[in-house]
């Protein structure tokens, strides 16, 4: 779920709006109307992407340095 504000409120009201966030709301900041910033929770392990959280970037084992087959590499330029 997420609340919008215009910035002035935003000045005016950090700390309740902070503690919003700490209850897992997203704050988007807007000047006139239009988004410009969003606060959300801060990352407690220190990665920027909550899929590097989840999973792994890279699968174990030695496999994932292998180049392409021809399959693995047509499959790949065909999704693009």
């Amino acid at each position: 779920m997420s609340v919008q504000v215009n910035i002035h409120e935003a000045k005016t009201q950090l700390s309740r709006l902070l503690e919003l966030v700490e209850e897992g709301e997203t704050v988007i900041i807007a000047r006139h109307g239009k988004p410009v910033a969003e606060l959300t929770r801060a990352c407690p392990t220190g990665l920027p992407f909550s899929v590097a959280r989840q999973d792994p970037l890279v699968p174990a084992g030695d496999e994932w340095w292998q180049p392409l087959t021809d399959e693995e590499a047509n499959q790949w330029i065909e999704a693009e």
